[in-house]
C-alpha cells in the first residue's frame, strides 16, 4: 500500500497547543495516517492513503484556528 505525504504551509504556530490543535483537526481527515508539524518552519506534513482535498485540509486547519498559506 502506498502513501503520500503533502507539506503545507500554516504560519502563526508557536506552542504546544497549536500542534495539538492542528494535528487533532488534521487526523479527522479520511486517509490521513499521519501528522508532523515542524514548529520552527510553520509547516505540516500530511501522510495519507490517497492525496488530500486542499480545501479538506484548508477547513481542518482553519478548524484549528490557523489559516493555510497559499
Amino acid at each position: 500500500m502506498s502513501t503520500t505525504t503533502a507539506t503545507y504551509a500554516v504560519p502563526g504556530m508557536s506552542c504546544q497547543h497549536c500542534v495539538d490543535s492542528v494535528t487533532r483537526e488534521l487526523t479527522k481527515l479520511d486517509g490521513v495516517e499521519a501528522v508532523d508539524v515542524d514548529l520552527a518552519a510553520g509547516s505540516v506534513a500530511v501522510t495519507s492513503a490517497d492525496p488530500l482535498d486542499l480545501e479538506a485540509v484548508r477547513a481542518a486547519v482553519d478548524e484549528a484556528g490557523f489559516d493555510l498559506d497559499g
